[in-house]
């Protein structure tokens, strides 16, 4: 029983924008049962700026902030300042679980430091595969090295328990939650409509034309496949009914054929990376959502978005088998024939647009928890 035992110490370790969304509202949940939860939070500062504006959304002042990121470097290197910065960390915080996210650099850093001191690690959207080890990269070899330092596994999906369990995994230890993603943009969704949050006046924006919304930062499109794309949105911002959104990621393999392409040309807008609240703002008032991005894929479907993805395999199929999600890779002529179809026909739109989502429904973080204890109390 709960009253048995302590309450366990928890350490949240991530690092970047996704990982901090899906994340803050498992640990509030938890911060909100403090009989049963003593939680911290360590942050790598991964994506530094982007992971910041997060934790102010969420309200979130991490414990540990190792602040690893240096212009410039490689994987192994951060790989390599993660670890070292995070073992003094978890000798200090003793946790008797760390949780870890998704497929990050931090995630494979958080779960393999805490395995090489001994401590337990639970995986938050555990069982994603494209089956791939190339693409995405590096993150699907982050996720499969993960799920091997992984005691508890807490799964968006049947289908994702299902791989893990193909893959040799204990089914005692496979935990079915949804996904933790949807918690969060419900919350923000619902602050947003009440009031108790504040999006952008968003002036810019013309309402009589279709808001697209785009998103694209993968690196297995860096080169030839960021130009495909460019040619493709230059090619949709030229109808006149059509206005186009594009927060820029920071990366300069993003910003150079995007800029170069694409800057000044009327109906697209070329905007800054977006804070989280705002963003969703911008989701919320979109026609049709455009992306490379893992998280809007889970995200679009409770926002009633039709969402094409520009990647040619995704660890996320149950959108795509559900009709919310369509893959059309980044072949130029692809992107704007598909795209083009839904902006002009409503019922298209319509029918990929229900609200529909097969990563949850907002409870999330409260099945994350209650496994938690479950397994602590055993």
């Amino acid at each position: 029983m709960i009253g048995e035992v302590s309450p366990t110490r928890v350490l949240f370790i991530f690092g970047t924008r996704p990982e901090a969304i899906k994340l803050c509202p498992v640990l509030l949940h938890m911060r909100g049962r403090p009989e049963e939860f003593a939680v911290q939070t360590c942050v790598t500062g991964q994506h530094r700026a982007m992971l910041d504006q997060v934790l102010g959304a969420f309200q979130v002042t991490p414990e540990y902030d190792l602040d690893v990121m240096l212009p410039g470097q490689t994987l192994a290197q951060s790989t390599a300042r993660i670890l070292l910065k995070l073992e003094p960390v978890l000798r200090e915080a003793a946790p008797d679980l760390v949780i870890v996210q998704g497929d990050t650099t931090s995630t494979l850093a958080g779960a393999l430091g805490a395995f090489y001191q001994g401590i337990p690690v639970g995986h938050v959207e555990a069982g994603l595969r494209t089956g791939d080890m190339r693409e995405p990269f590096p993150e699907e070899m982050n996720r499969v090295v993960t799920t091997r330092l992984t005691a508890l596994h807490f799964a968006p999906t049947s289908l994702a328990a299902g791989r893990l369990a193909a893959e040799g995994v204990n089914c005692e230890r496979i935990f079915v939650t949804g996904n933790s993603g949807i918690d969060a943009v419900l919350y923000i969704r619902d602050a947003l409509i009440s009031g108790a949050a504040k999006g952008p006046a968003w002036e810019e924006l013309d309402a009589s034309k279709k808001l697209v919304v785009v998103t694209a930062h993968r690196r297995e499109s860096f080169g030839p496949g960021f130009e495909r794309i460019c040619r493709a949105l230059a090619r949709l911002a030229d109808r006149k009914d059509v206005q186009i959104a594009y927060p820029v990621h920071r990366n300069p393999n993003v910003m150079e054929p995007v800029f170069r392409l694409l800057e000044g040309r009327p109906n697209l807008l070329l905007l800054p990376p977006q804070d989280y609240v705002p963003f969703v703002d911008l989701m919320r008032r979109a026609a049709l959502l455009l992306t490379d991005s893992g998280g809007i894929q889970e995200e679009g479907p409770s926002l009633g978005k039709p969402i094409l993805v520009m990647r040619d395999k995704t660890e996320r199929p149950e959108a795509v088998q559900a009709g919310t999600v369509r893959l059309v890779g980044t072949d130029e002529e692809t992107i704007v024939r598909e795209a083009s179809r839904l902006l002009d026909s409503e019922e298209e739109r319509r029918a990929m647009s229900r609200v529909h989502n097969p990563y949850g429904d907002g409870q999330a973080s409260r099945r994350i928890a209650d496994a938690i204890t479950a397994w602590r109390s055993a």
